[in-house]
This record gives structure tokens, C-alpha cells and sequence, in this order.
């Protein structure tokens, strides 16, 4: 049926069509255009009873394709069908238990075949999943890592580490039944505090940082950041088992109520305003009614505040050389405990003495945006979130990560389920990169570089992974970061999402591997037509027309973008859309 090459323009090649007739059961067939030493690879990509469009998608030389034509087949050379062969070069190997095959799915072109990606170039580079509600995405992670897990007759990934972020608890009974196969185990913790059978999600109050926190009580002023940076120095010296920490304690009131003392204000306000902060910030030595010894008579602090009919503080001047032997202690002399555990309401504790220390009280502003943080801290630790930071021993952050991965029989875990579907969308953000950069910082102070790889899965991943403020306040984002410097650590994000257009763009920017199921929206669209030179306007419209569990493919992994038709998951994830009318019409 193919006749003589009528044209070749760019990537085109127009062919005389010898039966003149169309027959749509070739179309999207490859074709082989054969030279000397090398055969130029072109998709049907249109037909009519004269003419037959081919589009060039590229060579196979010595046994191996590659995409993309360096040099334009001659106008002689009619193409012939792809051989069965070669196919395996373009849809990948048909053997789908060979170690470094992921099964994909069924071929939506040719039947009965299969397309495959090399798993090593799916799986150690970051990889997105996109699609409209409905399109087949929960599934189709589902299945791909059910193919991981349950394809291989020779071996199994014992030393996996995926981690997902389930936001919808979809995910659980989609991989339980995994850990049937030998030494494979799935783990599930949930946000859910009362009656689970999964683990409560946990992480150590001690293992926040001055990041964390900023994320956490939701920063959005760098003028709060100082408050946090003392809140945890403080933190750290107040859970110290040195008697010096008692003295710093006081160091700190003395020094807030000399900065009142001094502050120009009348004696009213200097009074009520001293009384408030030792009612509320005081210790043993330092209070209301410590005794300042005075020659003839000792008075206690409240007594030497009274204010004399001439309108002064009758004692002022003792008030200010007792407070100043307490301006002594050097912090730096204190014995500091490595192993130290302290919780929120430690944390708060030290918030406290923060406020006063850093002189917010003598500047309103200061004082009012500080304040917020001591607001936030006090409504999680007044909730439930209080729970998910309890943690009542010590333990190293490379210990807990290894812990992580680990059942309740402490055998080995290679999938982890985070299920935070009962925790409200914003501090499930900041749970989200909280453990993320517990993740980064883990990979990256491993000596042996990329030896225990973690794969974080983030399902909904639109609702994350934002160009959001991060970057302004702590300086960058944790996702951001591991997009560019985590593969080379082992540490791979592979994005879930609807709305690829609301991802931060130097995330999805980074990815190398993209499965795409049915979309709509011209801004998702946008994005993908935009990733990949492989994928031309031919593909992109065939997204939009995708059956569910159909999707495009595309990337490092995939010799050319394909269509693959997704198997469906056994087990399925909990994810089907409702059946209206089976609950509308129940009696």
C-alpha cells in the first residue's frame, strides 16, 4: 500500500497511498524506513485514499533505538511495517519478570503486546502523575507498584523504601496484600488517634527545627524567625540537667525587667508592668516576694515597687542592683544534654522566656507578631495535633527514619503509607515537608551516597507542592531542593495530581518521567505539550480523549511516548467515584 515518497518537510513524510483507499486499522502503526546502516522509525500518523502522513520519531542502529532522526530517509526508500522484532525496541521488553523492567500496561496499538519502561530510569528519577478526578491515576500508581513488587520471578526489591503520602486513605488496602510475598512487608500509620488498627503518625517535638516551626506556626515574617532561633536555644538550655540553666532562667528575667526599668515610662506602668512579668515568668530565686536585703531592713521585690506620694518608685535603685547580679551567667559554659527530649509544651515554655528576652514588650509591633506565634503553639498543642509530637524516649533522626521502615515485629517494611486524612489541608502541608526534609537531610548525611534510596510518593500533590512563600522566608523549598540535588542522594518525589498547572514549576520542571491519564483543562495541557520535544500536538490532543486507565507515557524511562492501557489494581485502592444511583434509589 505504500507508494513512492511524494515529500519530506521537517518530520513529515507524505506517501503516495497505492490502494487509495483508508484503512484505520494502521493508523498510529510504526513504520521502517531501511538504510545501509541504520533504519529511520515513522508513526502513521494520518490516511486517506491518496496520501499517507508519517511522522518521524527515530533511528535504529546496531539493535538499539533512539529517538529523534538525525538525518531525513531519501525520497527512494518506501517504509514497510515494523517487524515484531522491533517492536521490543520502541514498546520495550516483552519479559516483564526481568529485573529491570517496570510493567506499564497493554499496548492501546498493537494487541497482545505489552509496554514496558526500564525501571531504573522510571524509578531513580523523579517521575509526575497527571490527570482529571476519575481518569485512572489512584489506580494507576496502584497497579505500577503492585507490577514492582509482583513481575519478578527472579527477586523481589527487599531493599524498596516508598514512602506515600495518602491524603484521601486510599492507598491501604491497595497494598496490604503485598506483604503475602516473601520478606515484603507493608506498613500503615494514619492521623486518625482512636480506633485504628494503622499507627499513629509520630514525630519528636525534640527533632523540630527552627524551619520546622516556621513551617509548622505558618511564618510569613522574617521578623519572627529570631523569636523561634532563641525559642529553641532556649529549649535546649532549659531541658539541660546543669543547675547553670536555672541561672540563665533568671539572667533573662532580670534582664527584661532592667530593660523596663529603663524604659522611660511612668512609674505606673513600669510597676504593673514588672508585676505582670514576674506573676507570670518566675523561678525559685526570682519573684515577687524574693527579699532584697537592704541595710536595716530587707522588703521583697513587690514591696520595693511601691510608688511614694511624690509619684515614684520608692526602691528603685535596689530593684536595679539586685537584678543586676543575675547578669552574670555565660551560656556558654552550660552543660548541654545531646540526648535531650523535650515536647511542645517545652517548647512553649521557652516561647515565653523568647518574648521577653528578645524585648518584644517594649515594642508593640514586635510584640504583636511574636505573640502570634505563642497563639499558634498554643492552639496545637490545645488540639489533636498535640499527639502526633509526643514521643516520650530518645531516638537519632537516622534511627527514627530506619524505625519508619520497620513493622511492629521489627522486620523490614518496603512501603509506607501516610495517612493524613484526618488532619485539615494546612497542617497537613507542613507534616508533608517536615518529613520531607527529615528525609533530604537523612540521604544526604549518609557517608555510602544513595545507599538506602527513599522514594516519596505525594498523592494530590497539587495541593503541596506550591510556588509558595517558603523560598522568601526560610530561603528555599524543601521540594524544590530535592527535585535538583536529592536524585544523586537516592531521594525521588514522584508527583499525583490533577492540576499539574498548580504544581511549583521548578518541581515539575525536574521530573523525567510523566504519566499522563485523560485531561481537559487547557493550563494542564499547557504544561504537558511544554516538557518533552517528543511529545507533538498529535499526542497531546489524544490526551484529552483517553479512556480511564488509559494514559500517555513519556520520558528517560520510555523510547517514545505510548499509550499504555493500565491494568486494574487487585487489590483496588479505595478511590471509585460514588454510584449515585445505588444511593439515591436503596431501600
Amino acid at each position: 500500500m505504500f507508494g513512492k515518497v511524494i515529500s519530506i518537510d521537517k518530520n513529515i513524510v507524505i506517501l503516495e497511498n497505492l490502494k487509495g483507499e483508508s484503512e484505520a486499522s494502521i493508523l498510529n502503526f510504526h513504520v521502517i524506513f531501511e538504510e545501509n546502516n541504520r533504519s529511520v522509525v515513522g508513526e502513521i500518523v494520518a490516511i486517506n485514499n491518496k496520501e499517507i502522513t508519517i511522522l518521524l520519531v527515530g533511528e535504529i542502529r546496531n539493535n538499539h533505538f533512539s529517538s529523534g532522526v538525525m538525518k531525513k530517509p531519501t525520497l527512494k526508500n518506501a517504509p514497510r511495517i515494523i517487524y515484531k522484532s522491533e517492536l521490543d525496541l520502541i514498546l520495550g521488553p516483552q519479559d516483564i519478570s526481568l529485573t529491570n523492567s517496570l510493567y506499564i500496561g497493554k499496548s492501546n496499538i498493537y494487541d497482545g503486546y505489552k509496554v514496558s519502561a526500564s525501571l531504573n530510569e522510571f524509578m531513580a528519577n523523579h517521575f509526575a502523575v497527571v490527570g482529571n478526578t476519575g481518569s485512572g491515576k489512584s489506580c494507576g500508581v496502584a497497579r505500577l507498584i503492585q507490577n514492582i513488587f509482583e513481575h519478578n520471578d527472579t527477586s523481589l526489591p527487599t531493599n524498596a523504601h516508598i514512602c506515600i503520602f495518602d491524603f484521601f486513605g486510599e492507598y491501604n488496602s491497595a497494598f496490604c496484600e503485598l506483604s503475602k510475598l516473601p520478606n515484603i512487608n507493608f506498613k500503615s500509620y494514619t492521623t486518625q488517634t482512636e480506633f485504628s488498627e494503622s499507627d499513629t503518625v509520630k514525630i519528636p517535638a525534640y527533632f523540630l527545627e527552627v524551619d520546622d516551626l516556621v513551617l509548622l506556626l505558618n511564618v510569613t515574617d522574617t521578623i519572627q524567625i529570631p523569636i523561634i532561633e532563641e525559642t529553641l536555644k532556649l529549649t535546649y538550655i532549659f531541658t539541660s540537667k546543669d543547675e547553670k540553666a536555672l541561672n540563665y532562667k533568671n539572667q533573662i528575667i532580670a534582664s527584661a525587667l532592667l530593660d523596663i526599668l529603663s524604659s522611660g515610662k511612668n512609674s505606673t506602668q513600669i510597676r504593673d508592668q514588672i508585676v505582670a512579668i514576674l506573676s507570670k515568668y518566675n523561678t525559685e530565686k526570682l519573684n515577687l516576694d524574693t527579699i532584697i536585703p537592704q541595710p536595716g531592713y530587707n522588703r521583697t521585690i513587690r514591696q520595693c515597687l511601691n510608688i511614694d506620694s511624690q509619684g515614684k518608685i520608692n526602691a528603685v535603685g535596689a530593684v536595679v542592683d539586685f537584678l543586676n547580679l543575675y547578669l552574670k551567667e555565660d551560656i556558654d559554659n552550660i552543660e548541654k544534654d545531646e540526648k535531650a527530649i523535650y515536647s511542645l509544651d517545652d517548647i512553649l515554655y521557652a516561647m515565653n522566656f523568647a518574648l521577653i528576652k528578645e524585648g518584644t514588650l517594649n515594642n508593640q509591633l514586635m510584640y504583636e507578631k511574636a505573640n502570634t506565634l505563642k497563639v499558634r503553639l498554643e492552639a496545637i498543642i490545645n488540639s489533636e495535633h498535640k499527639k502526633y509530637f509526643e514521643y516520650d524516649h530518645y531516638i537519632s533522626k537516622i534511627e527514627y527514619v530506619k524505625e519508619l521502615f520497620k513493622t511492629n515485629t521489627n522486620e523490614k517494611a518496603q512501603i509506607i503509607n501516610m495517612n493524613f486524612n484526618y488532619v485539615d489541608e494546612r497542617f497537613a502541608k507542613s507534616l508533608t515537608k517536615i518529613f520531607a526534609k527529615l528525609f533530604y537531610n537523612f540521604t544526604t548525611s549518609l557517608k555510602d551516597r544513595a545507599s538506602y534510596p527513599i522514594h516519596i510518593i505525594l498523592e494530590e500533590a497539587h495541593r503541596y507542592v506550591q510556588d509558595d512563600s517558603d523560598i522568601d522566608i526560610i530561603g528555599y523549598n524543601i521540594y524544590d531542593r530535592i527535585t535538583k540535588e536529592g536524585r544523586k542522594y537516592g531521594l525521588i518525589l514522584g508527583f499525583i495530581t490533577q492540576r499539574p498547572s498548580e504544581l511549583s514549576k521548578t518541581s515539575l520542571s525536574q521530573c523525567s518521567n510523566f504519566i499522563s491519564f485523560r485531561m481537559f483543562h487547557p493550563d494542564d495541557i499547557k504544561i504537558i505539550s511544554s516538557i518533552s520535544a517528543n511529545v507533538d500536538n498529535e499526542i497531546i490532543e489524544k490526551i484529552k480523549s483517553l479512556q480511564p486507565g488509559s494514559a500517555l507515557v513519556f520520558g528517560t524511562a520510555f523510547n517514545l511516548p505510548l499509550i499504555a492501557n493500565f491494568e486494574l489494581p487487585s487489590p483496588m485502592p479505595a478511590s471509585n467515584s460514588v454510584e449515585v444511583t445505588n444511593k439515591w434509589f436503596q431501600n
